[in-house]
């Protein structure tokens, strides 16, 4: 066991110092530097399962202090895995925001098409159809006044000239027009 727990210790100790290397890296080793650390965290697992099932086969004084070892290592390598992982996502992050900044720099913007529409919220619509209806009332009103003007002048015609006859026409034209501006002074 105590050769295998050195070569795997080793191990870790290789990939930290490998680990350093993905900060200085060009693009078109990056991949290639990820891919080694990966494959040797890959071979350190399998190492570690290997140290477990030799380390529950240590003698009873030596196997807490195997098994305690071998879970400081697993703890070791989980903290590399996690560190890849995390350069790989931030590696990743910022790739993608490189490609966004690139396709905005070379789009082409225009301007807007000149029959461009805004919706009308509700309440306006609303407010609007309300105001054409308050001037059609209006419009209603006032032809209904002046119907019923028409209709009193009528009546008025009707009156005079039931009362007097057609001999005197003119006369009742002027009793009409003196009867009906008193009629609309009170």
């Amino acid at each position: 066991m105590e050769p295998l727990y050195q070569q795997t210790h080793k191990r870790v100790h290789e990939i930290q110092s490998h680990m350093g290397r993905l900060e200085t890296a060009d693009k078109q080793s990056l991949h290639l530097v990820e891919n080694e650390i990966q494959a040797s965290i890959d071979q350190i697992f399998s190492h570690l399962e290997r140290l477990e099932i030799l380390s529950s086969k240590e003698p009873p004084s030596k196997r807490q202090n195997a098994k305690l070892r071998v879970d400081q290592l697993k703890y070791d390598v989980q903290h590399l895995q996690t560190a890849l992982r995390n350069f790989q996502h931030q590696r990743y992050t910022r790739e993608q925001q490189e490609r966004q900044r690139e396709e905005l720099l070379s789009r082409t913007f225009t301007t807007n098409d000149s029959d461009t529409t805004i919706p009308m919220d509700e309440s306006l619509q609303f407010n609007s159809s309300l105001q054409k209806i308050h001037h059609g009332m209006d419009d209603l009103i006032g032809g209904g006044h002046s119907i019923l003007e028409g209709l009193r002048a009528q009546r008025l015609t009707l009156k005079v000239g039931a009362l007097l006859g057609d001999r005197k026409k003119p006369f009742c034209f002027g009793l009409i027009q003196q009867f009906g501006d008193s009629e609309e002074d009170p």
